[in-house]
Formats: structure tokens, C-alpha cells, sequence
């Protein structure tokens, strides 16, 4: 990506690690980052808005989407289909907004064959009882599904050689610091920083 371009983030985490709520905290206190909202094919929860947490849409128009070639990245997923519309990623990276996708391995394996500069991030928990515990705390899932979303964790936990970072959610202050100190890092390359700080420079080169 040129110095003027946004960067492109890929976090994942097994369900339940808490990947949602620290980029919803993370968002928060850092307004120069923005999350992209992925189609998804799933019902909405309560207390989620359309547009905002996903675009809601049924299989036939995600699948419209799909051989329309709209997507960067789609993935099946607990039986429903999620996608990151390619259209909009680029548009916000071209405006030089950073722009966070919340995706699977699969999703990022796919996402980085279009942007192999893209910088990725893996949430874990601290253990397995206390993922499981969160599943159980947040009274989404009945048994069946939480023993699966456990099984699928391991699975998803495999792949985490393939991210730039790892941070670890035990306590939500620390982790969400760790978390913005990563894309504060980047914002502060020399690159970013040079496209940005110009007339500065200028003034103190002349």
C-alpha cells in the first residue's frame, strides 16, 4: 500500500474469546479506525441493528453476491454464511481510513491473497474453562451448540501461526491496550507518518 492508503486488519478469534467487544472498545477510544460490516446470512440477535453489528441478508442474495463476485472474502460458518464486500473495503483504504475486518482463518486466508500486506491479529482466551464459561455467561447457545463452538475453538486456534500478533483476552483493560498499541505502532511508521506530518517537514527541512 502507497504511504496515502489506509491499512487493512484481520482479526479472528475462537467464538467467545471476546474479538467483538474489544474492537466495539477499541473503536471507541480510536475514531481513525473503522470496522467493516460483513453480510451475514445468520438471524439477528437482540440488541443488533442492520447495518451496524451486519447486513442481514437472506441465502439467495448472498449467494447473488457471491456470483456477482462482490465479495473479498465469504465463509461458511456455523451453518451460515458470512462475506466482507470488496467495494467497500477498498474505497475506505483508498480514503486512508483503517479498516478492521472480523473474520475467520478462512476469511483471512482468503483476504490475504488480495492484500498480502494486510497486518492480522489473534485473540485467544486465557483457557479452555474460561472460554467456555463465556459462552455459557453470554446465554446465546444451548449445550449442543456451546460443545460445538468448543470443538471448533481448537480448530480455529490451530491456525494462529498464521497472524502478525497474538493477544491473549484475561483482563479486557489490558488486552484492549495491547490491542491499540498495535495499530498505533503502525499509524506511527515512518511512511504513514511522513504522508501526514508534510508541510511540518517541510518547514523544518527548509
Amino acid at each position: 500500500m502507497s504511504s496515502n492508503k489506509g491499512t487493512l486488519y484481520i482479526i479472528s478469534a475462537p467464538s467467545g474469546a471476546g474479538k467483538t467487544s474489544l474492537v466495539k472498545a477499541l473503536t471507541n477510544m480510536a475514531q481513525d479506525i473503522k470496522v467493516s460490516v460483513s453480510h451475514t446470512t445468520r438471524k439477528m440477535r437482540e440488541g443488533e441493528t442492520d447495518g451496524v453489528d451486519y447486513h442481514f441478508v437472506d441465502q439467495q442474495a448472498f449467494q447473488a453476491m457471491v456470483s456477482d463476485a462482490a465479495f473479498l472474502e465469504h465463509a461458511k460458518v456455523f451453518d451460515n454464511y458470512y462475506g466482507t464486500s470488496q467495494s467497500h473495503v477498498e474505497q475506505q483504504l483508498q480514503l486512508g481510513q483503517d479498516v478492521i475486518l472480523e473474520i475467520d482463518w478462512q476469511g483471512a486466508q482468503q483476504v490475504r491473497k488480495e492484500f498480502s500486506d494486510a497486518l492480522s491479529i489473534f485473540i485467544l482466551p486465557p483457557s479452555l474453562a474460561a472460554l467456555k464459561e463465556r459462552l455459557q455467561t453470554r446465554g446465546q447457545d444451548d449445550d449442543e451448540i456451546i460443545n460445538r463452538r468448543m470443538r471448533d475453538a481448537v480448530s480455529e486456534t490451530s491456525h494462529y501461526a498464521e497472524f502478525d500478533y497474538m493477544v491473549v483476552n484475561d483482563d479486557f483493560d489490558i488486552a484492549l491496550t495491547e490491542l491499540h498499541s498495535i495499530f498505533k505502532a503502525n499509524q506511527l511508521r515512518q511512511l504513514p507518518q511522513e504522508a501526514k506530518l508534510k508541510s511540518l517537514l517541510t518547514e523544518l527541512l527548509n
